[in-house]
C-alpha cells in the first residue's frame, strides 16, 4: 500500500500544500510538520521543498524571507491570487475524479454481490 499511496500523493500533494497555505503563511518545515500531523507521515522534507520551489516558479505563492533564530532567513510562503485559482481548479478536478472513482467502486462492489 505504501508505494501506491506514494504514487497517488505525487499527483495531489500540490493541492494539499496549497490548501494548508490557505490557513496562514508557513515555511517548509511547518508545512511538513502539518502534513505529518494530518497523517502523511511518509512525506519527507525534501519532497515538500521541491514542491515549494515548483509552486513558487509557477507563481502560486508569494515568498517573504524572515529572520531565523537558527541560521539563514526562512522563506515563508503565502498563497496568492493565482494560487487560489489553482487551488479551486484542484478541488474541481478532485471532486470529478473522486466521484467517478466512487461510482466505479460502487458498481464493481454491487456486481460482486
Amino acid at each position: 500500500m505504501a508505494s501506491q499511496l506514494t504514487e497517488m500523493l505525487k499527483g495531489t500533494l500540490e493541492g494539499i500544500v496549497l490548501t494548508i497555505l490557505t490557513e496562514r503563511p508557513a515555511y517548509g518545515y511547518e508545512i511538513t510538520a502539518r502534513l505529518r500531523d494530518e497523517g502523511f507521515v511518509d512525506v519527507v522534507e525534501g519532497t515538500v521543498y521541491a514542491l515549494l520551489v515548483r509552486i513558487e516558479q509557477r507563481g502560486f505563492v508569494d515568498v517573504k524571507k524572515v529572520p531565523s533564530e537558527k541560521g539563514p532567513p526562512r522563506k515563508v510562503y503565502s498563497l496568492n491570487r493565482n494560487g487560489r485559482t489553482q487551488l479551486g481548479e484542484f478541488w474541481k478536478t478532485w471532486s470529478f475524479l473522486s466521484e467517478r472513482i466512487e461510482h466505479l467502486h460502487q458498481n464493481t462492489y454491487d456486481e460482486g454481490k
